[in-house]
This record gives C-alpha cells, sequence and structure tokens, in this order.
C-alpha cells in the first residue's frame, strides 16, 4: 500500500459504522433521487419541505454513532448487571422452558418478527394459521365459544373485560364492579385506573359476599387465587346471572390443563397471560394475553380476531374478521381503543402448543402439580402452616414472625419468594423446577439436615393418591401422617379436576418431533410476506430496518429471564438501560420525562390523556374534559379520548388535507371553560408538515387546554424538529415505528409518552414497584412497571448505533424516499395532498377514486394486484377512503423503489386498458387478482389475459416469487358466517 493511499484511522473506524447499512439508497442513488426532484442537496429538500419555524437550531445532543460490536459490547456489560435468580414470585409471571426450534425458528427469525399485520391476507396465511390455532387452544382450554388473537397483556386484558361487561349486562342500572381480592394486585389496580374516567364504581373484596350486598353489572374472579387457592365459583357465577351481571374469570393457562375449565362453570369471560407457554418473563413483557368469551357478545370483543372465510375458488382462507369494528365504526362511543394484538408472543404459545400437544401440556403441567405437593407435605410435616389447602403451582405459608427471616434465607439460596401482608410468604413453581429445586427450598426454609427424603414422601404421595381413588370414602389422615393433613389428591378438589378433551384437533398432535415441527414452521413462513422478502410501503405505520444486531438481545437470559417484580437491586442493568434509554428520547423529542409504562401505541395515547386529565384535576379544572381531534385523526384517537372519560368535538379540515385553524379557534373559544385538550398528528395524517402547527399549538394552550400531539408520524421529526419544541405537552413514541422495534404479524409494541414538567407527576405508577417520579398513588396502565420492558434494548441499540448524525440522516432520506415516490407516481396517479413548494412529509397518498370512476378498478383492486408483484398493499382507504398511503422509510434503496414504482406504472396501464375497453371490466388480472399457483396451472384457463401477464408481469418476477396462497378472500362471507377456531382436516381435503 503506497503512502498516498493510507487513511486516518478516524475514517477506518467509521467505515464500520451502521448508519449506512440502515440507510438504504447509496450516496449515488441519493444524488440520483435529488437530480429527479431538481433540487442539489438533502439540506436544500428539507428547508424546501420542513417549516423553518419549527427545526432545530443545534444537533440533539446524543453521542456519535457505534458499531455494532461496540454498541452490543456496551449493552452487554449493561445487560450483565441483572442478577439472575430463581424467581418463584408467581403473580402471572412464571420462568419457561423456550423450546429451541421456536426460539430459533420463530424468535430469532426475521420471516416471522418483520412481518406487518395482516391486514393482506392472501399473503398472510401462515402466522394467520399460527394465530388461528392460538385461538383454537385458548377455546379448548377456557370452555368458551371465541377468542380473540391476544392482547397486551393480563391486567389490561381485565379492564377489558370490564368495559364487555359493561356493554353486555342486562343489568342496566348498575355501576358496580366487583373485584376478587384475590385478583393479582396489578391487576386490581389497572381495573382501577381504567374505571375512573369512565366512572365505575369498583369494589374489592370477598365477591362471595359482595354479589349478596350489592347491585353490579360484573365480577371479576382469580383462578387460581393468587395466593394459590382453587375455588368452585359456580354458585357465585349462578347467584351473579341471577342478578344479571357477567361473571369474569382470570386464569392461569397452565393450570386448566388439570383444572375444570371456567366456560364449564358457566364464566362469561375468560382472560389470563399465555407467557408461561414459551415466553420469556422479560422484566414484564411482551407476552400475549388471552381474552375468550361467549359468542352472544363477539361484537364486542377487543383486540383482533381470526376468522375462517373462502377465497374465489371456494378453498378455506383465514383473514381479520371484522376488521372495521369499535374504534373504526364507534370511534368516541368505542369501549376499547385497542387496535393490535402480540402476534409474535402469540405465535410463541401458539408453537408451544403444538409442539407438546396434549399429552406434553399434561406431563408438564402434572410435574409442576406434583412437585408443588412434595414442596407443601415437606413443610407441613416439619410444623410449617399452609394458609390453603388447595393449590394448583402456588402455595401461601403463614411464616409468622420469621417471615422476613425466612425471605432473607430463601435470597441467599438463590431465591426469590413473594413477600406478601399477614407474615405470609407465596412460593409459585414453575416449567423449570425439580426435585433438586424442592430440597434446595427445604433447607432453604427449614434449614441444613431437616431429615425430609423427597422419594419416600413421593411414594407416600402416590400411595395416598392411589388409595383415596380406591374407595369411596377420603383416605383417613393423621396428626402423624408424613403427608400431613393433605393429599395430592386434595390439592386439586376432585369436582375441579378437568375432565373433557381438549386439544384434539389434529395440529396439536401431529408436530412432535423436532422434525416435523421445524417443517411445519418453515410451511407457515413461507405462506408470508415479511420484510425479509419486498417493501413492506404501510402509510403511518414505518416498517423500517429491523436489524440484526438490534434484535440480539431480546434473547439475552440477563434481560428474558428477570422476573417484573424481583427486587429492584437484581434489576440494575434494566434501570441502566432504561435510564440511558429515557434520556436518549427526551433529547429526540425535547420533553422533560419519559412514562416507559404503555406497551402499545394506543396505551401510549390513553396514558397521555390520564396524565392530562390528572394535571386539570390537580389545578382544580377537573370539569375540563372537551378533547378536540381532526376528522383526519386515528381512529384510536377518539377511542382514546372516550376511555379518558373525554367529550370528543371534531375538527374539520381543509381542502389541502391541513386542519382548519379558523373551525379550531371557533370551537376552542366555545369551549374554552371546559377545554381539556387537543390530539394532533404530526406531521399530518395526510402526509405534510402543517405551517400553523406553532399557531394550533398556541390557540389550544390560550384557551386554557393542553396539546397532545399523535407520534405515528415521530420518523418524520427526529434531529429535525421536536415536539416539545412546537407546542407539545405530551407525546407517545412508537418505537416498534420510529425507533425500530419489530411489528411481528400486529405485535409487540411499546408506546412510551415524552411529557413537559408540569405533567411528569401524573403519570402512570405501579402498585407492586414504584417509580420514582411520578405521584406515588398514580395508577398503572399496564401489568409490568415498565410495559414490554425486553424490547427496549432493540430501540437503544438503533439509537446507539445511529447517534444523532445518523438519525437526522434517516429522517432526511425517509423524506427523500417518499417525495421521490411521489414525484415518479405522481405522472401517473394524482397525489392527494402536498405541503409547501409542492413536497411530502414521509409519506404519500395517491387517490383512486378518479380511476374508479373511469374503470371500475377500486383501491383494494390495486392493493390485490400488488401481491402479484411481490408487494404488500400501502395502507389503503385511511385516511381517507378510496386512497393508498405510501411510506417508503428511509431503509429501502432506490433499486427497491424503483421496483416498487414500475409495479405501480404497470398496474396503471392495466387500468388505462380496462378504461379504453381493451380489457374486460370484470374479468381482468385486477379484478381477478392476486393469482395463485392453482390459478396458473388450471387446465381450463380462459381468461382474456395470458398466464405469464397474471403471475409474471415483470421480468424480475421470474427470479424470485413469493406465491399468495390462497385466492382473494371473501370478507363479507367470512363476517356473515363467523367461524374462529381451527378449520376441520376434511375442509381441505375435500378441496
Amino acid at each position: 500500500m503506497s503512502e498516498q493511499s493510507l487513511s486516518p484511522l478516524h475514517t477506518l473506524e467509521q467505515q464500520d459504522a451502521f448508519i449506512s447499512r440502515h440507510i438504504g439508497p447509496s450516496a449515488e442513488e441519493t444524488a440520483a433521487m435529488l437530480e429527479t426532484l431538481g433540487v442539489d442537496s438533502l439540506d436544500t429538500l428539507i428547508n424546501e419541505t420542513v417549516p423553518g419555524s419549527i427545526m432545530v437550531e443545534q444537533p440533539i445532543p446524543l453521542p456519535g454513532p457505534k458499531t455494532e460490536h461496540q454498541a452490543l459490547t456496551e449493552l452487554k456489560t449493561i445487560a450483565q448487571q441483572n442478577q439472575i435468580k430463581r424467581s418463584l414470585i408467581g403473580m402471572g409471571y412464571a420462568d419457561t422452558l423456550v423450546p429451541n426450534v421456536i426460539l430459533r425458528n420463530v424468535l430469532e427469525n426475521p420471516g416471522w418478527y418483520t412481518a406487518y399485520t395482516p391486514y393482506q391476507p392472501e399473503v398472510s396465511q401462515g402466522r394467520l394459521e399460527a394465530i388461528l390455532n392460538f385461538q383454537q387452544a385458548i377455546l379448548d382450554l377456557t370452555g368458551l365459544d371465541l377468542a380473540n388473537a391476544s392482547l397486551l397483556d393480563e391486567a389490561t386484558a381485565a379492564a377489558e373485560a370490564m368495559t364487555l361487561c359493561k356493554r353486555m349486562s342486562k343489568a342496566k342500572k348498575a355501576n358496580a364492579f366487583l373485584v376478587d381480592d384475590q385478583l393479582h394486585p396489578q391487576t386490581i389496580n389497572v381495573i382501577q385506573t381504567r374505571a375512573e374516567p369512565l366512572g365505575y364504581d369498583i369494589i374489592v373484596g370477598d365477591v362471595e359476599s359482595l354479589i349478596d350486598e350489592h347491585e353490579a353489572f360484573g365480577v371479576v374472579v382469580q383462578y387460581p387465587g393468587t395466593q394459590g387457592n382453587i375455588r368452585n365459583f359456580e354458585p357465585l357465577i349462578e347467584k351473579a346471572h341471577g342478578k344479571k351481571a357477567l361473571v369474569c374469570a382470570a386464569a392461569d393457562l397452565m393450570s386448566l390443563v388439570l383444572l375444570k375449565s371456567p366456560g364449564e362453570m358457566g364464566a362469561d369471560v375468560v382472560f389470563g397471560s399465555a407467557q408461561r407457554f414459551g415466553v420469556p418473563m422479560g422484566y414484564g413483557g411482551p407476552h400475549a394475553a388471552f381474552f375468550a368469551t361467549r359468542d352472544a357478545y363477539k361484537r364486542s370483543v377487543p383486540g383482533r380476531i381470526i376468522g375462517v372465510s373462502v377465497d374465489t375458488r371456494g378453498n378455506p382462507a383465514l383473514r381479520m374478521a371484522m376488521q372495521t369494528r369499535e374504534q373504526h365504526i364507534r370511534r368516541e362511543k368505542a369501549t376499547s381503543n385497542i387496535c393490535t394484538a402480540q402476534v409474535l408472543l402469540a405465535n410463541m404459545a401458539s408453537f408451544y402448543t403444538v409442539y407438546h400437544g396434549p399429552e406434553g401440556l399434561k406431563t408438564i403441567a402434572s410435574r409442576i402439580h406434583r412437585l408443588t405437593d412434595l414442596l407443601a407435605a415437606g413443610l407441613q410435616q416439619k410444623g410449617m402452616e399452609l394458609a390453603h389447602d388447595t393449590w394448583f403451582d402456588t402455595i401461601t405459608l403463614n411464616a409468622g414472625a420469621v417471615r422476613d427471616q425466612l425471605l432473607q434465607a430463601a435470597l441467599e439460596a438463590g431465591f426469590n419468594l413473594r413477600k406478601l401482608g399477614d407474615d405470609q410468604i407465596g412460593i409459585t413453581l414453575d416449567e423449570r423446577s425439580d426435585r433438586a429445586e424442592i430440597e434446595a427450598l427445604w433447607t432453604a426454609l427449614l434449614g441444613a439436615g431437616h431429615g425430609l427424603d423427597i422419594e419416600a414422601l413421593d411414594a407416600e404421595l402416590i400411595a395416598r393418591g392411589a388409595s383415596s381413588q380406591n374407595t369411596e370414602q377420603p383416605a383417613e389422615t393423621s396428626e402423624d401422617s408424613p403427608v400431613g393433613a393433605h393429599s395430592v389428591r386434595e390439592s386439586i378438589p376432585t369436582e375441579l379436576k378437568r375432565t373433557s378433551a381438549f386439544l384434539t384437533h389434529p395440529v396439536f398432535n401431529e408436530y412432535h418431533s423436532e422434525t416435523e415441527m421445524l417443517r411445519y414452521l418453515k410451511r407457515l413462513e413461507n405462506k408470508d410476506l415479511s420484510l425479509a422478502h419486498s417493501m413492506i410501503a404501510l402509510g403511518s405505520c414505518t416498517m423500517k430496518l429491523n436489524a440484526t444486531a438490534e434484535m440480539i438481545p431480546v434473547t439475552w437470559p440477563e434481560f428474558g429471564a428477570l422476573h417484573p417484580f424481583a427486587p429492584v437491586d437484581q434489576a440494575q442493568g434494566y434501570k441502566t438501560m432504561i435510564d440511558s434509554l429515557e434520556e436518549m428520547l427526551k433529547a429526540i423529542t425535547g420533553f422533560d420525562a419519559i412514562c416507559m409504562q404503555p406497551n402499545s401505541g394506543a396505551q401510549g395515547e390513553y396514558a397521555g390523556l390520564l396524565a392530562i386529565r390528572h394535571y386539570h384535576q390537580s389545578q382544580d379544572q377537573g370539569h375540563r374534559n372537551i378533547c378536540l381531534i381532526p376528522t383526519s385523526a386515528h381512529g384510536t384517537n377518539p377511542a382514546s379520548a372516550a376511555l379518558a372519560g373525554m367529550k370528543v368535538v371534531l375538527v374539520g379540515c381543509d381542502d389541502q388535507g391541513n386542519v382548519d385553524i379558523n373551525d379550531l379557534r371557533s370551537k376552542a373559544e366555545q369551549h374554552a371553560d371546559d377545554l381539556s385538550c387537543l390530539m394532533i398528528t404530526y406531521p399530518s395524517t395526510h402526509g405534510v408538515y402543517e405551517e400553523g402547527i406553532r399557531e394550533i399549538c398556541d390557540i389550544v394552550h390560550q384557551h386554557g387546554g393542553q396539546v397532545y400531539m399523535d407520534g405515528a408520524n415521530l420518523n418524520a421529526q427526529v434531529a429535525i424538529t421536536r415536539p416539545a419544541d412546537i407546542g407539545a405537552d405530551v407525546s407517545h413514541m412508537n418505537l416498534h415505528k420510529t425507533f425500530c422495534i419489530p411489528h411481528g404479524g400486529g405485535g409487540p409494541g411499546m408506546g412510551p409518552i415524552g411529557i413537559k414538567a408540569h405533567l411528569a407527576p401524573f403519570v402512570a405508577n405501579h402498585p407492586v414497584v414504584g417509580i420514582d417520579g411520578p405521584n406515588p398513588n398514580n395508577g398503572a396502565v399496564s401489568a409490568a412497571p415498565w410495559g414490554s420492558a425486553s424490547i427496549l434494548p432493540i430501540s437503544w441499540v438503533y439509537i446507539a448505533l445511529m447517534g444523532g448524525e445518523g438519525l437526522r440522516k434517516a429522517t432526511e432520506v425517509a423524506i427523500l424516499n417518499a417525495n421521490y415516490l411521489a414525484k415518479k407516481l405522481g405522472a401517473h396517479y394524482p397525489v392527494l395532498y402536498s405541503g409547501r413548494n409542492g413536497r411530502v412529509a414521509h409519506e404519500c397518498i395517491i387517490d383512486i377514486r378518479p380511476l374508479k370512476e373511469a374503470s371500475g378498478i377500486t383501491e383494494e383492486d390495486v392493493a390485490k394486484r400488488l401481491m402479484d408483484f411481490g408487494f404488500h398493499a400501502p395502507t389503503m382507504s385511511f385516511p381517507v377512503p378510496g386512497t393508498l398511503m405510501i411510506e417508503p422509510t428511509e431503509s429501502e434503496s432506490k433499486a427497491e423503489l424503483d421496483r416498487f414504482i414500475e409495479a405501480m406504472v404497470r398496474i396503471r396501464e392495466e387500468i388505462a386498458l380496462v378504461e379504453a375497453g381493451e380489457l374486460d371490466a370484470d374479468n381482468n388480472p385486477l379484478k381477478n387478482a392476486p393469482h395463485t399457483q392453482a390459478d396458473i396451472i388450471d387446465a381450463e384457463w380462459d381468461r382474456p389475459y395470458s398466464r405469464e401477464q397474471a403471475a409474471f408481469p415483470t421480468a424480475w418476477m421470474k427470479q424470485s416469487k413469493l406465491w399468495p396462497m390462497v385466492n382473494r378472500i371473501d370478507n363479507v362471507y367470512g363476517d356473515r358466517n363467523l367461524y374462529c377456531s381451527c378449520v376441520p382436516v376434511e375442509a381441505y381435503a375435500e378441496d
């Protein structure tokens, strides 16, 4: 190497920076796109696009970009500050063994974690089948008619159950909801938080007594109770139904393998967490909650439901059923703002169920229960008193004055046990428990030399169990019995043992070898389109690169194995990482504080509005309850406002899609005495930077309101402007959009909120693990203190890899890519809205309505035809019906953008042929799209276009093609014939 060719060391180090790997266009491609737009630099483009009045004057104060090795090394050091002990705390969280075939091929597989919500089901049949399996498993275990595709966590599922009861109960005058004091404390707290703005009366106590004393619209119980006891709720349910109240049961999913299902007892709703079905605890999430109810209540089920319909060939095909419910139709009258599901985690639980099958689950559940029996029997034999005489996996000790001493002894032996009031200790066993652990617990609690023989005790339990099965009378016990006063038979009451079959469908009985399971996973993966295949240009959803380096820490045991209620001094790594991420987000957004608890964007909306509500109350302005919302807003905005106890007043938009400032001013003045807030998305939902955004914020503030900025479009703000500087008082940040947490087929997500100092005391706290900053008495909005904490490292790594410089470049290129697409497509389709200098923000809307009028081709036809080109459709008919909203993000190269443009141009040419009458109006490539292999090999092909045009409309399609697995699905049939469980194998065989 010549001396002249040597480069400075810092230049060589920069070559390993992550920025150029995250951002799609090369320098040459960037220059070419800028030339197309007629500008000479990214700075010029940004100055032409973003109002100068809101642009940041200084770079955001973040460290420089790190290499992947540097970032992961630093985070590993942080993670190692966590102490991983055996947490036998319970409270809805239990350790589990993630089957490696699922860990490697689902959780760590971009084919699964980069897919989007299955709005285009023809290229989503794999994940839809997995979720349908999840629903079927929940139906079998709960004994109910209908299950959804999962919810965010157990506590928020309880809140959703409450609102369903209020809506569906025939006790219309009742306003009380009765809460079992044996619910997990975080669940009780989230219910109370949800009920307060809705005006419900929450009464906590012994529900069997409360039902006699109160008129209620609903009751919720825990099965088994938080202290482990198993109760027969049939008399309570019968009594509640007699008073027209509905009954909900929070259930432990693993226990239902051995216990009589709540549905068989008569429960109307059963919910809980599927975490222990193969999903790490992860310091609280993400985990899939389950939610099942009766068929009569299907129109009020929160979240999403996967249903079975048929395609144009009459074959069974899966789709999201009743997609336009609740927030889209009812809007401000909605009882739920849930717009997502924990799909990736529900899929893991689904595959765990498929892999183990009914017999495998019985083995796991029986082992957990037998070990609990052994633990209990040994402790009783040595004189320790149990609080309850029934259990599945959890026992509660009446420890008396030595409680803290015993807890400390257990801690020194490596165990976290649950500290309860009344001098009690809770112990919950799990799938990882074994005989050695039982002996270690005996030693910790009873002392060395306790004299217990686990083999002898096990033999005694077996003998007593056999004896009790051979006599009509219970086997007698004596004080001298080595088992004490309880036998294995008695710890689950006979009348509460499961006798009904479950998981009888073939899918749960065929894939128990790893070979078969691997092939099943791969077959389903091959049915789905993900970012591993092509650009997913969904407007408002920011489907950017989820880099491998960002994903690696998710499966580190230092992050995955921690119980959310472990002692805080064992979670110092999490605290360091979360504090660091909060500082990063504060620098990016300009806010004074961050609340990390909301575990979805809609939860962030709700949490932010609650903070505003409580702030007004603290100022003796609790009457302020009017929320102004533009007509273009996301459906979750008015739904969130309703849940926060606010009344929605709509604000119009002008012909350019901007908020009508005169209408806003008029309504702010009209409601000045009662104005609570404005909810606004920036850049606007119409994909432009509104010039009047500062004036909009000022108007609201002048009339005593607060500004909530929806963070859906934060990807167009980062490092160029900041929501707090613009005038927002609170804003949520979709970490699954702007900050690279993958969408996972529809979830997980995180929606932390940034707040200004005056709102900081009013955000969520937590009843189990207090959070520094907010008022201690503030209620929780999620089950865990920091929401889905185990996915926060993804965003930490992304920001660390990009640094302030890289984040600004990402925003600039997102705007560049969107304007390039708008320019190229604008020659063929009307671009509905544009801002200053004819520019769009990070997304653009193309209008299909004029083409529909001229040709009969709809936006849905275009969406389905895009599948034949290997693309997922952009966002369809939102925020304007009859349109497509396109967001390319910064991660897509010019080559990929040009492929998409070519596809859209070819589609426009096909539409022109329909307009001209050269293609039949009803029998053409668009109306028949998508085309499957079955179409192409059909011997009776009689369409007025070639097979090649149908399936290989461009040359590059012949190199690699993802075939849609079904033809266009009949949505109307699916909703009119709602069927939400696994399809009998015969249905496919007949086809």
